[in-house]
């Protein structure tokens, strides 16, 4: 049977899993009556609540006598580990744009893998059924992306389409029949080549593995293109790391195919087929699966360093332990060393007491993520605000820089303008309407310039600006930036929070607890409205007397708390402070508890 192996690849919220959902219907992966789900792909918990892609993950569907292999990808850079490796297994790639919003960050950084590694683009424009869809400018937005990218003349010269995701269909002409989408799968048949590995069928079996993850039957499998040769289950073979070195030398117990939304155990994978292997015990992503006559690897895709470092500890605050069952050092470094051996975008190092761990990553959204799930799986940890890894190059201090895409309504421009080219140190590069009363920002920001600045561009834009940003390059350093200007409400007891304490202090500031809630001793309870942190009592409560009052007393009305998510918190937080996460719980605090600690730590 003939293969094309594709990416689908787009900005987030693009449309790009709704896409997949429809080619898996039309191809006939679904019986008539079978009941489906929407975003099929989207099959992690936190992927569903968000609407973000952060796993890469593979489907396969027959169209026309010929089997697609195709890859959804993250849509965002933080999860670009994932995107670096797994287009090294597609021959072809599907560019999703959307009509609307044109060329945006996240499609530029896939774009440049795909590009670099020489992957000829199929452009489809998609939702151009929506009333602001500016499909001819996306075209030319896309046109001009690829040329900045140094795309080749052959991947310059790339085919169109149309489509519009949600209600299935997409063409060759904006004014097609608006049908099906069949004019897409037959574009990648005819557009996308074949895996040039059919060709190596009779070599010696190589396969470099991509992706890693558990089967509770299995045990630990790897999934990758085989890159020569043939494979059958039972087949004896041996792991090379990325240097030559050998890992082990194992027997196949099963070989996957992936069909449909499913995997289904083969007999034999060849030479372009993408495939999950198990049976081996020390083999990780990256790593070459080869028949024991080879000793030369296949050289792995490089991936991007870490730009942010983020310090994991254990809860140590007085209510510790009251929601999770993981709360040592031990089981947290355990649980950190599996998601790197996972997720090579990120690296861990013990901090020199070894009780906390230095976790480094692409972004605040990926740390968030790692977090969220670790919470949910039953930890309790401390978190840290996320800090800029600095480089030294021929002894100059050098940090991050990013690429900020703004688009606001234009009343609002003024003031974004301002805190990014002000206080964070940003260069303004471009500023155009963006149609309907709205402005395009495009902006270089330190990274440490736009660590905690989401929620505070959300309350200068009254929640309508959208910011998206991608590491653009690294510059030399630009002295210090300011970070949060309002002090805190600090928690000066320990106990539970009462409502008329809590009544008698909202002229200080905005809460982030309700009265009922357990508090303690350093404990950050609020935001100061001036920029000196304040210790406050919320335990205090109404003196009570035997005289009666005329008339009644006044009715405590409580103003509404600030909830802060995990990622809010996060950035929120200063450098003495920390972010305590619970299952059930998210608080923020002083690093040092004792008042009398904080006081001497102050001084110096």
């Amino acid at each position: 049977m003939e293969i094309r192996n594709v990416a689908i690849i787009a900005h987030v919220d693009h449309g790009k899993t709704t896409l997949v959902d429809e080619l898996l219907k039309q191809s006939g992966v679904y019986r008539e009556n079978e009941q489906t789900t929407e975003r099929a792909m989207d099959s992690n918990d936190i992927e569903r609540e968000r609407g973000i892609t952060i796993l890469a993950k593979n489907t396969s569907v027959e169209w026309k006598g010929v089997r697609i292999n195709i890859v959804d990808t993250p849509g965002h850079a933080d999860f670009g580990g994932e995107v670096e490796r797994i287009l090294s297994m597609v021959d072809g790639v599907v560019l999703l744009v959307d009509a609307a919003e044109g060329a945006m960050p996240q499609t530029k950084f896939v774009t440049a893998k795909a590009l670099a590694l020489g992957l000829r683009p199929i452009v489809v424009v998609n939702k151009v059924d929506k009333a602001d869809g500016e499909p001819d400018q996306a075209v030319d937005e896309v046109f001009d992306l690829f040329a900045n990218l140094d795309a080749t003349n052959e991947q310059l010269d790339f085919p169109t389409m149309f489509a519009s995701g949600r209600a299935g269909w997409c063409d060759n002409t904006l004014d097609g029949p608006r049908k099906d989408l069949s004019a897409l799968f037959d574009m990648i048949l005819s557009h996308v080549p074949q895996p040039a590995q059919l060709s190596r069928r009779d070599e010696p079996f190589q396969m470099l593995a991509t992706t890693l993850s558990a089967d509770p039957f299995i045990g630990r499998i790897l999934t990758g293109r085989v890159e020569a040769g043939r494979l059958r289950s039972g087949d004896t073979i041996k792991a090379l790391s990325r240097k030559g070195d050998k890992l082990e030398q194992f027997r196949v117990s099963k070989i996957l195919a992936f069909r449909g939304l499913g995997q289904q155990p083969i007999d034999v994978a060849e030479a372009g087929d993408i495939v999950t292997i198990a049976g081996m015990t020390k083999a990780t992503v990256a790593d070459t699966l080869c028949d024991p006559s080879i000793d030369v690897p296949i050289p792995a895709q490089p991936i991007d360093p870490p730009t942010i470092t983020v310090t994991f500890g254990i809860n140590d605050s007085p209510l510790a332990g009251r929601d999770g069952k993981k709360v040592q050092s031990r089981v947290i470094r355990e649980r950190l060393n599996k998601e790197a051996e996972v997720n090579v975008a990120i690296k861990i190092a013990d901090t020199p007491g070894g009780e906390a761990f230095e976790v480094s990553g692409r972004g605040e959204l990926q740390m968030g993520v790692l977090i969220e799930n670790m919470r949910r799986e039953g930890f309790e940890l401390s978190v840290s605000r996320p800090q800029v890894i600095f480089k030294d190059v021929d002894g100059v201090k050098m940090e991050p820089i990013e690429e900020a895409t703004i688009d606001v309504d234009d009343e609002y421009t003024g003031s974004v303008v301002e805190k990014l080219t002000g206080p964070r140190k940003g260069e303004l590069l471009e500023m155009k309407p963006a149609g309907v009363g709205k402005t395009r920002i495009i902006a270089l920001v330190p990274s440490r310039g736009l660590i905690g600045y989401h929620g505070e561009f959300l309350t200068d834009t009254r929640g309508s600006g959208v910011l998206n940003r991608l590491f653009h390059s690294w510059a030399p350093y630009k002295g210090p930036i300011q970070g949060r200007r309002q002090g805190v409400l600090i928690s000066m007891e320990n106990g539970v929070s009462v409502s008329y304490a809590l009544w008698k202090l909202e002229d200080r500031g905005k809460f982030f607890i309700g009265a009922q809630e357990a508090v303690y001793q350093g404990m950050i309870i609020g935001e100061h409205n001036r920029e000196n942190d304040l210790e406050v009592n919320p335990l205090k409560g109404k003196q009570l007397t035997n005289v009666r009052a005329s008339g009644t007393d006044e009715a405590v009305r409580l103003t509404t708390p600030v909830t802060l998510t995990l990622e809010q918190a996060i950035a929120y937080i200063d450098d003495d402070e920390l972010v305590e996460v619970t299952p059930n719980a998210i608080r923020l605090r002083k690093r040092y508890l004792d008042p009398h600690e904080r006081k001497r730590q102050s001084r110096g």
